[in-house]
């Protein structure tokens, strides 16, 4: 069962409970926007679910509430930053706003991250350039439960990469998706409801394919996107070593195997090679008139777009759309009725509300 609440009511709990931890006003209410967008989006799996998540990274010390980001080392188009193991939600709006700065300069930035935390949805992050009238990026590595093609081993994250490219008068495309087949939030979701995961989804400890979704639980592993051999692992295990490499090799993050877990009580890896720390994600920002001019680039844009919208569906009741519609359509439908949350969340979330003295809202509708 789920329950409906209030975009604002959600908002303003989400930002107590980061202030609660010692974040100031302003970085709780940009930690509280980030996860309110993937709500707020349709990625329920990287939403106020993840909250009690963060909190007992904080309580393990995992994550730094006193962090101080900064630049350890750039270019006039390049930077390093180092994210002082704070809170993903806050180094990477932190990170794609040197890029941005620097493509400002340049044409195009792009900046590496290392010593940070999950950072939430990467779309968010990627959409930051779009108020610039640039194409942004945001990849980053994860904690590692997908096995590499042909593999048992679980050796990568579900690693997203996120492109948010402006258009002229119709909405921006936003491509936002995982490497992986699903992303390990997707079997959350379905073991909240008591669903089965779609073939090709996971794999079970044997490497066989599997529906059950608590396979991962049981020495199993999630697959790449193609998820078998026949079908193109190969292409989403080359995406996600692609994601890995620049977001955990390049800066000097953890990579493969030495990511640090999501989840509080597993232990952090104590084999991984000298200067690998932390979570690492890597940003890029291009100023599109450092290519052309802007205005026609947005108007043949805004011919892609509507082109790809007129392609011939397979099914005369489900027209073709392009990236970012579904996305846009459950932002623009939630805001007006409010955000679902399934029983299980809600309960997490009362749990939570209790330990950090911060009432939890009244649902608008059962």
């Amino acid at each position: 069962m789920e329950a409906l609440f209030s975009v604002d009511a959600l908002r303003w709990f989400t930002e107590a409970v980061f202030q609660q931890m010692g974040y100031a006003a302003d970085e709780a209410a940009s930690a509280a926007d980030v996860l309110l967008k993937a709500d707020l989006r349709g990625i329920d799996s990287h939403g106020l679910a993840r909250l009690p998540g963060y909190v007992r990274l904080w309580e393990a010390g995992r994550i730094r509430v006193n962090a101080h980001p900064r630049v350890v080392y750039e270019t006039p188009s390049t930077a390093l930053v180092d994210g002082d193991q704070g809170l993903g939600l806050l180094v990477a709006p932190y990170a794609m706003r040197i890029a941005i700065a620097k493509a400002r300069q340049a044409g195009t930035g792009w900046v590496a991250v290392r010593r940070s935390n999950h950072f939430g949805i990467a779309g968010y992050h990627a959409m930051l350039a779009l108020q610039e009238d640039m194409i942004g990026i945001a990849l980053t590595n994860a904690s590692p439960l997908v096995a590499p093609a042909l593999s048992l081993e679980r050796m990568l994250g579900t690693n997203p990469i996120a492109v948010a490219i402006p258009a002229g008068e119709e909405p921006p495309v936003v491509i936002d998706m995982a490497t992986a087949a699903a992303a390990n939030g997707k079997l959350e979701i379905l073991q909240r409801k008591g669903g089965k995961a779609p073939l090709g989804w996971i794999q079970d400890a044997a490497g066989q394919p599997t529906d059950d979704p608590f396979a991962l639980q049981k020495g199993g592993a999630l697959l790449p996107l193609g998820s078998r051999p026949e079908t193109g692992s190969h292409k989403g295990y080359c995406l996600a070593a692609l994601v890995d490499i620049l977001s955990g090799v390049l800066p000097g993050a953890g990579f493969g195997p030495w990511v640090p877990p999501f989840v509080h009580f597993l232990p952090l890896p104590q084999d991984a090679p000298p200067g690998a720390e932390g979570i690492g994600h890597f940003f890029g920002a291009m100023r599109v008139d450092a290519f052309r001019p802007a205005e026609a680039f947005k108007t043949h844009m805004d011919s892609w777009i509507r082109r790809f919208r007129g392609a011939t569906p397979v099914d005369t009741a489900e027209p073709v759309k392009i990236p970012g519609d579904p996305e846009r359509a459950m932002e623009a439908e939630r805001r007006q009725r409010g955000i679902p949350l399934h029983q299980s969340v809600v309960k997490a979330l009362k749990d939570l509300s209790a330990r950090m003295g911060v009432p939890f809202p009244a649902p608008v509708l059962q």
